[in-house]
């Protein structure tokens, strides 16, 4: 595929990891939501009651928020992917 070509979601294997994902037992629609302690909260709970995953729960939540993230970033609204320190 060349470079810059657009593709839909459904056939990117970023897309299938979203959806297909036995990692954690995420809530649906969990990275559509806008309030960013809500997304935490529910990867939090998602992490700790999982039984499929392979790390720590608090490791296992960042990857998967990281995972969005990185997958997202450029869609995602500017004052959201700023850190507070």
């Amino acid at each position: 595929m060349a470079k810059g070509s657009k593709t839909p979601a459904s056939t990117k294997w970023s897309a299938k990891v979203t959806h297909e994902s036995y990692a954690l037992d995420l809530e649906e629609g969990v990275f559509t939501w806008r309030d960013p302690k809500r997304i935490a909260l529910s990867l939090k709970k998602s992490a700790d009651t999982s039984k499929h995953r392979k790390a720590p729960p608090f490791r296992s939540a960042m990857s998967m928020l990281v995972f969005y993230i990185n997958r997202a970033g450029k869609n995602l609204e500017r004052r959201g992917t700023t850190l507070n320190s």
